[in-house]
């Protein structure tokens, strides 16, 4: 199914971007910390959990070369930023676990959504919009569970987080084309449904559970 393009397309305002590539970048420096790794470690775990997801989507699926990300230094000063922040205040941000919960939740909506978005206004089909929104959302942090050598989060059953991601892209495509809702109202309601999907399912415990529970051998006779 081939979803038309919104008229007016939405766009991400810059602050908001750089806010959310900050706690991002911020979070691979925690992880990096945590695995007690030298300067290089943070530097590369910071840029990749901050920006990865856009790469993926601007490399990987949309051929947009170079990334926007990429072009506009502002991005990359921002994950240094964020790595700063980490190495310098790593006590005091361990203990704002609420903010950086919320700066989480927005971000997964924003990066879903604006995925989307590029992708529909290249004319692709609405489920190929969804897919590069997921991984626009979580690829970064997939990326860094890889280099850290720790199973992905978003493969284990727990809290909605892909998931989370998923409604939200689900919300923006279904308004945008079926209904003709405009594309910043649509856009809205995208981030809106994925980040409170992300916050009920950590303060109500809603969680995944695996599809398949482990068969126990039967015993030999």
């Amino acid at each position: 199914m081939t979803v038309p393009i919104p008229s007016g397309p939405f766009q991400l305002p810059i602050h908001l971007d750089l806010a959310a590539s900050f706690f991002c970048a911020a979070s691979g420096a925690l992880a990096a910390l945590r695995k007690r790794y030298d300067l290089v470690g943070i530097l590369v775990l910071s840029y990749v959990t901050g920006l990865g997801g856009a790469l993926l989507r601007d490399g990987l699926f949309l051929q947009a070369f170079p990334s926007p990300v990429l072009q506009d230094w502002r991005y990359l000063a921002t994950v240094l930023a964020g790595a700063a922040a980490a190495a310098f205040f790593a006590r005091q941000l361990h203990r704002l676990r609420v903010p950086f919960l919320v700066a989480d939740a927005l971000a997964l909506g924003l990066y879903a959504v604006v995925g989307a978005q590029k992708t529909l206004a290249l004319g692709l089909p609405a489920l190929t919009a969804a897919l590069v929104g997921v991984v626009n959302a979580v690829g970064g942090g997939i990326l860094r569970d890889v280099l850290v050598r720790e199973e992905p989060l978003v493969f284990r059953p727990g809290e909605f987080y892909a998931l989370a991601a998923m409604a939200g892209c689900a919300a923006f495509l279904l308004l945008s084309a079926p209904l003709h809702v405009p594309p910043i109202a649509a856009a809205i309601v995208g981030v809106t449904v994925a980040c409170a999907a992300r916050l009920l399912s950590v303060t109500l415990g809603w969680r995944t559970g695996a599809l398949r529970e482990d068969e126990r051998e039967e015993p030999r006779r």
